[in-house]
């Protein structure tokens, strides 16, 4: 039998910086990118919510595509519903969850920010993560929904208020101890896509840092000994909420190597 394609899965665009890593780590493995329109954003709905629509929709889909391996491309579904789908899908699932431990691990300052979506930076799991990781450190959290806004307007091709990125930091800055954060999480996937307006936005030398990178570490290790037969399928990009309007966003798809789009 031949093994099938990694599987991801966000409310939209984001979870992109994701497949980019694990397709440089993975080059001939076949890509599916499920964006979940329909439900867009996650960042905004509650939690009951996120996971019951998250499960239902990956369920569906690991049946229809029969995939080797699942990636939550999205922080918000994984500190939600990791804990749901593992349980009940026959197929690996690997989460993305804020990059706390690296950026504790980097900081000079002891001071770290946390940039989110407002349902992510307010997850048990994300204080977790601080308190096991980033014991030593005063860690600052902000959501933002603009800044998925943005990403997904920039991929598009639209133009963005740069105002949105200095607000966005600013909700970290303006907190006590924020003039001493030296490292940002980006923990959302969408705000990799925005690295350098961020890094232009910040008043001073900001690193930020995203789990991508090890998400791609973890599948290449989960699917270590898969042979995939060439020659190399196009990309999928599926969309919930169908493919009318989705030709401003085409160029980018293809700039992800995603050439064939349609609906669900």
């Amino acid at each position: 039998m031949m093994p099938g394609p990694i599987l991801f899965l966000d409310s939209g665009v984001g979870g992109l910086s994701v497949l980019r890593a694990v397709a440089a780590r993975l080059p001939d493995a076949p890509l599916v990118y499920c964006a979940d329109s329909a439900g867009y954003p996650y960042g905004t709905k509650g939690e009951a919510e996120v996971s019951a629509r998250v499960a239902g929709l990956l369920g569906r889909l690991a049946e229809r595509i029969q995939p080797s391996l699942i990636v939550i491309a999205c922080n918000t579904a994984s500190t939600i519903a990791l804990g749901y789908v593992r349980p009940v899908l026959s197929v690996g699932v690997v989460g993305t969850v804020p990059a706390i431990k690296p950026a504790a691990e980097q900081s000079l300052t002891r001071v770290i920010g946390v940039l989110g979506t407002e349902a992510t930076v307010r997850q048990p799991y994300v204080a977790d993560l601080s308190a096991r990781f980033a014991a030593d450190c005063r860690v600052l959290k902000h959501g933002s929904a603009p800044l998925v806004a943005a990403a997904e307007a920039k991929l598009r091709g639209e133009a963005v208020d740069p105002a949105v990125y200095a607000e966005a930091l600013q909700g970290l800055l303006a907190q006590p101890g924020g003039q001493q954060m030296d490292i940002v999480v980006l923990a959302c996937t969408h705000f990799p896509l925005l690295a350098e307006e961020l890094a232009a936005a910040a008043p001073r030398p900001l690193t930020f840092v995203d789990g991508a990178s090890g998400i791609a570490r973890r599948c290449a290790h989960l699917l270590d000994g898969v042979q995939w037969p060439g020659p190399k399928p196009e990309g999928r990009a599926i969309f919930t909420g169908g493919t009318e309007g989705l030709a401003p966003l085409t160029p980018a798809l293809h700039g992800f190597g995603l050439t064939r789009v349609e609906g669900l």
